[in-house]
């Protein structure tokens, strides 16, 4: 299953703030925490200190917490990548490297005595994973993550994003990318446009861009980049099933409780013969065969309507489906919902035996 994870910046905040978020997130099932060391620029012994207090507090939710660290700041705390007790003392789960090296140090941190995770950078289509796997390393002890994107535009396409993903789940390592909370007021860096590594999902619920990066299959943990997200969307997010595509849905008032029964209680997946103009979800219509389904609303059907055959159309009364394309309605097809408009784009994600869900929006 995947995991979910919040994010906390330390330098812009305090840490009773933070700790109050952190308990807030593990309350709803939170596991993992990010977070950066990319500066420490004034008191160094007070900001390690603060760090330490966090990273503790979360470990006693057992909460994964990874930190984000640069080159240069190995340097500055006099850090060498083949002695990372500096890290294991701080009670880190592991670190993030936002730069990398060459390959063979990559490596050899995998092999640190404290068995910390190196997470490595997946937003870049190189041969850089390639690369450090012929170093040989500890492969339990290397994840993936994707960076994210605090300027609007500059986020990754989602051709690329797939390109990246690929090379990693190709050597089996787990990965991970981040989303933007909509409530949220700052990150890592002054600029504040929102905080995704999708540029496609800026403007998106967070719950919908979870959905959205679970449904890929590419993705293992998602995670919340910019800080606080709000009590109700990590509640939202909480609720989401990583392996069961739930699709937010407005009702029409011409639906019958039994339609309304169906479209939310029932179990359903995509039928393996597959249409190009429906998405066919057929158990209902077995259930359901001596039940009746009089003609209601029955209009033009657009792409993501909510589709319950009526009496008219036969043995196929009962049946659940949902439209992949513009039809005309022959009157036999009641219209009993559709899928919020901002999640349409996740149809394309449901796939031939693929089981799906309905959420009232």
């Amino acid at each position: 299953m995947g995991k979910l994870g919040i994010s906390i910046y330390p330098e812009h905040s305090t840490v009773a703030k933070d700790m109050e978020y952190i308990a807030l997130a593990h309350k709803y099932g939170f596991k993992k925490i990010f977070t950066c060391l990319l500066s420490v620029e004034g008191d160094k012994e007070k900001i390690m200190k603060d760090f330490k207090e966090t990273i503790s507090f979360a470990n006693q939710l057992n909460m994964e917490v990874m930190v984000d660290i640069a080159p240069r700041v190995f340097g500055t705390l006099g850090i060498s990548y083949d002695d990372l007790s500096f890290f294991s003392e701080l009670g880190a789960y592991g670190i993030r490297l936002d730069m990398g090296f060459t390959g063979n140090e990559e490596s050899i941190m995998t092999h640190n005595p404290y068995d910390l995770k190196i997470e490595i950078n997946m937003s870049n289509a190189t041969n850089y994973l390639d690369n450090i796997m012929n170093y040989k390393p500890k492969k339990g002890n290397l994840v993936g993550s994707h960076n994210f994107y605090p300027h609007r535009y500059a986020g990754l396409s989602y051709s690329h994003f797939v390109k990246c993903c690929q090379t990693f789940k190709k050597h089996n390592i787990r990965t991970a990318a981040f989303i933007s909370s909509q409530a949220a007021t700052f990150g890592p860096w002054p600029i504040t446009e929102g905080l995704c590594t999708l540029e496609m999902h800026r403007e998106l619920a967070s719950a919908t861009q979870a959905k959205h990066l679970f449904a890929t299959g590419l993705i293992d943990d998602v995670i919340i980049a910019n800080a606080y997200a709000s009590e109700a969307e990590l509640k939202q997010l909480s609720l989401l099933n990583s392996g069961l595509l739930t699709f937010n849905v407005d009702l029409h008032e011409t639906i019958t409780d039994l339609e309304k029964k169906i479209v939310l209680e029932e179990f359903h997946f995509y039928r393996g013969d597959v249409s190009d103009y429906l998405i066919r979800s057929t158990q209902s219509r077995v259930k359901y065969k001596n039940e009746e389904f009089k003609p209601t609303f029955t209009p033009d059907i657009k792409r993501g309507d909510l589709l319950i055959e009526n009496e008219l159309y036969g043995q196929y009364k009962g049946e659940l489906q949902i439209a992949l394309k513009d039809m005309k309605n022959s009157g036999k097809t009641n219209v009993v919902g559709r899928i919020t408009e901002e999640e349409i784009f996740l149809l394309d994600h449901l796939e031939p035996w693929g089981k799906f869900q309905f959420s009232l929006n």
